[in-house]
């Protein structure tokens, strides 16, 4: 045979051997990709919504990889049960299909909200959204960036069946059904990994175990483990645990000592209930939760309670409110009133479930723990501790008043059962006949019609109000309230949507002109009180985008919003014509809206028992304590960032004693974990017997 036969047949064998070798290597990637196609799915869904919405990838990825890796071969056991290869790939892409469209709602709450919602609260609110926000949610949806992250959410969906697909070119390629014995194996490997870097990230696993949240569980360990982690404790009764508080740390709740003043009652403020005996006569969450309160310290009575007694009660819950809504220039009536009231200079509404979480701090005293379903689950339940059933005991007409869609987050249900002796009214019965149809309603004319029709002779009258004229968006033309006051803001030099915003709080300051007016005209001003708390942040402001990126919202407050206190810093209105001509009484300690709730009994001198709610009243010798469902918590002494486990002192010179830091964080967990029984068991309706 010729030299050059020879070397072209060399060459022909090298050739098929090298196309050989790069089949293999393509089998073998197919294989590898086919058989962890839902876990490297989930990876890249993890990491698109990150990017999308909180960014920092450092630390958390190296958490979230091996916890997808644990999540997708979890979920992988379902495809490896079909008794076929088809059934399988079927399984295995529908899987990934519906990950990708929650994966996609997650991401279109956290640009409308700038908060992860968890699932029963994405379910409580879907319905809502639905009606009334579809407009809005197009809007979101059909635009280049929303069908971006539409097209990647559902990548890994489409992918999984071409891999499919793919796999029956290659002859002899290996089967995708596996055995559950090696998906195990693999789970409890990636799974020793996850806490290796749980480990090496945070020092301490307390926070994505012990503590966990879901909002922090979305951003330190991924959504498909957050959801996982949820479901779980809800499951199992770990998020209502109680921490031993540390023994060189003072007992909870923390007291100060008061200057003694002739006079003055201080005694504590409790009620004739024996916890202990009530632990024994039960089992459970309810003798746990017996048990922590009989071992709270109660606050005490001061020179502060009763000072509202007999007097009538206006209670505001004002949507998308904020310190910086308050302005001489536009709102000179709320100016007024956070001026010549009591001033609350270091105030927090914090936001983890939208207008309904915010309720559920300014009605309850509780954080939102059960997200949007919170206040839902209440409307069967013995509201016992809420200001409409307290006064409603003594003798007070009251209402509850709404000036949007009457049946929405099931207020109908819920707002009927708050100890309003009148119930509960919105737009569909019965406020329409004094509202306009339009979008963002009027409080102005909400105020107006209830106040000169219902309640204005019938003192002592309990009035509670949720507003909706400062409720987003804030661009020219999608605000009638906004709108409507424009030329007020036309010349200020902000942005447009920022004008909107204070534009459209414009009409709640028109209601307060209007109901101060006329209570002046009345003679009652002296004898009501005024309370404005917001339900959260103007979050409308911004499209998109986590702490650090949010451009309007910093315009707005003057600094770049960096952390919650930040965002969710606000101001809260307590004020009364008898107010006016004293001086002023300035509160500048930390102070939020579940302390709200507390305060007011004690200013109207119910006959309630501190140890039950997980708020100070401002006024007593317990300690300022504010804390969030992230675990942060702020006092007098300084900041504690549960993400980093970081404690900052208020200045150079604050001393912090032993144990400190500790001890705080476990108290702000066990405030927690009681909020969640209270919210979850029904427990008032075991503490009182009704």
């Amino acid at each position: 045979m010729a030299s050059e036969d020879i070397d072209e047949e060399l060459d022909s064998d090298r050739s098929e051997g090298a196309s050989e070798e790069r089949t293999l290597r393509q089998m073998r990637l197919l294989a590898f990709c086919d058989r962890f196609a839902i876990a490297i799915g989930l990876i890249f869904l993890e990491l698109v919504l990150k990017a999308s919405t909180t960014g920092g990838f450092w630390p958390a990825i190296a958490i979230i990889i091996p916890l997808s890796v644990v999540g997708g071969e979890l979920l992988q056991l379902i495809p490896s049960l079909a008794p076929n290869l088809r059934a399988h790939d079927i399984v295995r892409s529908g899987i990934l299909a519906l990950l990708g469209v929650g994966f996609s709602i997650e991401y279109f709450v956290f640009r409308q909200f700038k908060v992860f919602y968890d699932v029963p609260t994405v379910l409580a609110g879907s319905g809502d959204v639905a009606k009334q926000f579809t407009g809005a949610a197009a809007a979101m949806v059909f635009t280049p960036s929303g069908m971006l992250r539409i097209a990647l959410f559902l990548a890994p969906a489409v992918v999984s069946w071409l891999l499919a697909r793919r796999r029956r070119d290659f002859e002899g390629a290996p089967p995708a059904l596996e055995e559950p014995s090696l998906i195990a194996k693999t789970i409890a490997g990636a799974y020793l990994v996850s806490l290796l870097a749980i480990q090496l990230a945070s020092g301490t696993s307390d926070l994505y175990w012990k503590r966990f949240s879901f909002q922090g569980g979305v951003e330190r360990l991924g959504l498909a483990t957050a959801v996982r982690k949820d479901f779980q404790a809800g499951l199992t009764g770990q998020r209502t645990s109680f921490e031993e508080v540390a023994a060189t740390a003072p007992a909870d709740v923390p007291v100060r000592e008061e200057a003694a003043e002739p006079d003055v009652d201080r005694s504590p403020n409790v009620l004739d209930i024996d916890f202990s005996a009530l632990a024994a006569s039960t089992d459970g969450r309810w003798a746990e939760m017996d048990n922590y309160v009989a071992g709270l310290t109660p606050s005490a009575k001061n020179e502060m309670t009763g000072r509202f007694e007999g007097y009538n009660l206006i209670f505001i819950s004002a949507e998308a409110f904020s310190a910086e809504a308050i302005r001489e220039d536009t709102t000179p009536t709320l100016w007024r009133m956070a001026n010549r009231g009591m001033q609350f200079l270091d105030y927090y509404q914090f936001d983890n479930a939208g207008t309904t979480g915010g309720e559920c701090a300014n009605i309850f005293g509780m954080l939102a723990t059960e997200g949007g379903s919170s206040v839902k689950g209440t409307s069967g339940y013995d509201n016992h501790m809420t200001m409409g059933s307290m006064l409603d005991r003594e003798g007070y007409e009251g209402w509850a008043f709404h000036n949007n869609t009457y049946t929405y987050y099931g207020r109908d249900l819920t707002h009927n059962n708050l100890g309003y002796s009148h119930g509960f009214m919105g737009y569909g019965n019965g406020m329409e006949q004094w509202v306009t149809w339009q979008w963002p309603e009027s409080d102005l004319e909400m105020v107006r019609g209830t106040f000169d029709e219902l309640y204005s002779g019938s003192e002592p009258f309990n009035v509670y109000y949720m507003s909706v004229s400062g409720h987003s968006g804030y661009w020219p033309g999608e605000n009638a309230m906004a709108d409507l006051h424009w030329d007020a803001v036309a010349d200020l030099d902000y942005s447009e949507p920022v004008k909107g915003y204070l534009a459209s709080n414009i009409e709640l300051d028109l209601a307060m002109e209007y109901l101060i007016g006329r209570l002046e005209e009345l003679g009652m001003a002296d004898r009501t009180v005024i309370v404005i708390s917001a339900d959260h942040f103007p979050y409308g402001l911004d499209d998109d985008g986590p702490l650090g990126q949010l451009p309007y919202l910093s315009e707005l407050y003057g600094y770049e919003v960096t952390d919650y206190f930040q965002r969710d810093h606000n101001r809260l209105i307590i004020w009364s014509g008898a107010l006016e001509d004293e001086e002023p009484i300035v509160v500048d300690e930390p102070v939020f809206s579940v302390d709200v709730l507390p305060t007011l009994l004690n200013l109207f001198g119910c006959e309630w028992d501190s140890r039950l709610l997980p708020g100070r009243d401002v006024f007593s010798d317990a300690e300022p304590f504010v804390y969030n469902l992230e675990y942060d918590w702020r006092t007098e002494l300084g900041t504690y960032y549960a993400g980093s486990g970081s404690f900052v002192p208020a200045s150079d010179d604050v001393e912090i004693p032993e144990g400190y830091v500790d001890q705080h964080s476990a108290m702000a967990q066990n405030r927690i974990a009681y909020m969640r029984g209270v919210l979850e068991t029904d427990y008032y309706r075991h503490v009182f017997g009704t």
